[in-house]
């Protein structure tokens, strides 16, 4: 088995053809077919059923399916890491939710940098499950994040807390109205929100991300929840205002390792990482 088996199978897979696989990866039919053959012979077992429909998975197909994704992404790891320029020492993979990345993560990583200058740093945005299955398989080595998972395997550590203040974009509108946006901040902010306000109908608009709201409110008008030290330059532009009278909601940041990682390196990036975090919990917003 190789990697260019490993794509072929899921480039197969997702398209539901050989022709189709063929034409995304660049290649003959006949190679994705031979690759497909051969790595069925490896696995002992028939991957895919094929008719003139196309290509569907058979059941072991299905089953192989999971672990196809994570050798690929264990394999692309190697290849990066055993790739590595020679200044550097190591690599490091640090994955987070889109929001600590926003003004947060790139200053933290610019001050890290700095301190270890020799070493190679991936930056990856994910929601919890993509982040907590990256630590768990090994192919990140520090997730951060609102809602983690404990496992026996990962240090869970409590970073800081964000405070959450409802934004809009018109303060003489009376709140609630038919243009709140309600962001998944995660089901710590569900519980606080519904106590909160339990007799509030369902909004209309709800996103994800925070992000994807200050874009919806920016451009259509509205309100929604947001961290503090992200609305704060909003609020400064005048882009949006902080509803007069509104409550504030916590939001805990989280950060997640391996408890089983003995590299120095990494023990280092992650000091640094709960010393800003210190700082950070000693800032004031506002």
């Amino acid at each position: 088995m190789d990697i260019e088996q490993i794509k072929t199978f899921l480039s197969v897979a997702a398209n539901g053809s050989f022709l189709e696989a063929a034409a995304r990866l660049y290649v003959t039919q006949s190679t994705v077919s031979t690759r497909i053959q051969r790595l069925e012979a490896y696995m002992g077992v028939t991957l895919f059923v094929r008719n003139r429909a196309g290509a569907t998975l058979t059941l072991p197909g299905r089953r192989f399916l999971r672990h196809a994704k994570t050798l690929l992404i264990t394999l692309e790891q190697a290849r990066h890491d055993i790739g590595l320029p020679s200044r550097y020492r190591a690599s490091i993979t640090l994955g987070a939710r889109i929001a600590l990345w926003e003004s947060l993560l790139p200053e933290w990583l610019g001050i890290i940098r700095g301190q270890v200058a020799d070493v190679s740093i991936r930056s990856e945005i994910g929601f919890e499950e993509d982040l907590m299955r990256g630590v768990i398989e090994g192919s990140m080595d520090i997730g951060m994040m609102y809602t983690p998972q404990h496992n026996p395997g990962l240090k869970v550590e409590h970073l800081f807390d964000e405070t959450l203040v409802l934004l809009t974009s018109d303060p003489a509108k009376p709140w609630p109205n038919d243009d709140y946006i309600y962001v998944d901040w995660g089901p710590g902010f569900y519980a606080q929100h519904s106590n909160a306000y339990p007799n509030l109908e369902r909004p209309p608009q709800v996103v994800n991300i925070g992000w994807l709201a200050v874009q919806l409110v920016v451009c259509n008008g509205g309100s929604c929840f947001l961290p503090i030290r992200i609305a704060a330059p909003l609020i400064k532009e005048r882009k949006l205002f902080q509803v007069p009278g509104s409550l504030q909601f916590k939001l805990p940041a989280y950060m997640v390792s391996s408890l089983d990682s003995d590299s120095i390196i990494l023990q280092q990036i992650l000091d640094n990482l709960r010393s800003l975090a210190a700082i950070e919990r000693r800032k004031s917003y506002g």
